[in-house]
């Protein structure tokens, strides 16, 4: 499910910064960017964040930028020294003066001057994994809001899958009136009306109604439509078992489309497909 959290703090002279982006996946897919001084902390910090989010694609971040106004550099006396004297042994062996800006100019080389890292020491991670929970809360409530929007759409679409069902019922008395005067006028262009037996064609009939009789995929999906409302109710773990349902519901709405053999109620099952694949769509919102 899409969502965002964030949280900010100030540890001594430093400011930690905390985000955490997540975007619609079947598997738990997690892109960690740490400072190089929370690395150690890397593996628990997955295990915390891929247990809260459960399902999806996850970008979280930590940056930490230090407050004082000057950084803290060290000058590398060693490598300085080493760069002056060869320095100095070049300008000697081409016959040239030493300019007074030697010493400058080495401390721009590499390595001249050497930046302290910032160490996290365990009681600041201790107050940075209390501002992760914080993100982590705050993407729940960004969550829950987006999925209580979520429900109420695809609770509409379910009821309109479930009203859609209901509009068959005029066309079935028709559909079986229109079927029997055609398979009569059919027997009639090939067999004079005198000639044929009323009772086998009911009996002709009856197996071809019951052939294309739609009862029980009505019943069946009336029943799917139920349960998935049941389990939208549930509080956990429902997203995977709501798309079991709604493929249940696929397969009897296709079935039902193919049997009807009526034109009225093939369009009613065209918009019931329509709900039920923005249903899918949704469903991969939900964990």
């Amino acid at each position: 499910m899409t969502g965002f959290g964030r949280s900010e703090s100030i540890l001594r002279n430093k400011k930690v910064s905390i985000e955490i982006k997540t975007l619609n996946s079947k598997q738990v897919d997690l892109s960690v960017k740490i400072p190089g001084s929370l690395r150690e902390y890397e593996f628990e910090l997955r295990n915390i964040i891929s247990t809260s989010i459960k399902r999806g694609k996850a970008d979280f971040s930590i940056s930490i930028e230090s407050t004082e106004e000057t950084h803290t550099m060290t000058i590398q006396a060693d490598v300085v020294k080493n760069y002056y004297e060869q320095l100095h042994e070049i300008h000697k062996s081409l016959g040239l003066p030493l300019p007074d800006s030697i010493i400058l100019s080495t401390l721009r080389l590499p390595d001249s001057l050497k930046t302290e890292k910032q160490e996290i020491c365990p009681e600041e991670w201790t107050l940075i994994l209390k501002n992760i929970f914080e993100a982590l809360d705050n993407l729940d409530k960004y969550r829950i809001r987006e999925g209580e929007a979520l429900e109420k759409d695809i609770l509409f679409r379910v009821g309109e899958i479930e009203s859609l069902l209901e509009s068959v019922l005029p066309f079935e008395s028709k559909r079986i009136e229109t079927f029997r005067n055609r398979l009569k006028k059919r027997l009639e262009e090939v067999v004079s009306g005198d000639l044929i037996d009323s009772n086998r064609l009911e009996q002709e009939l009856i197996y071809y109604l019951e052939k294309y009789d739609i009862t029980e995929e009505k019943v069946r999906l009336a029943n799917h439509c139920k349960y998935f409302n049941e389990t939208m109710a549930d509080e956990e773990d429902t997203g995977r078992k709501l798309g079991f349902i709604a493929q249940e519901m696929g397969r009897e709405i296709n079935t039902l489309g193919s049997k009807a053999n009526d034109s009225d109620i093939q369009k009613i099952v065209v918009r019931m497909k329509d709900e039920l694949e923005k249903i899918k769509e949704q469903i991969l919102n939900i964990l």
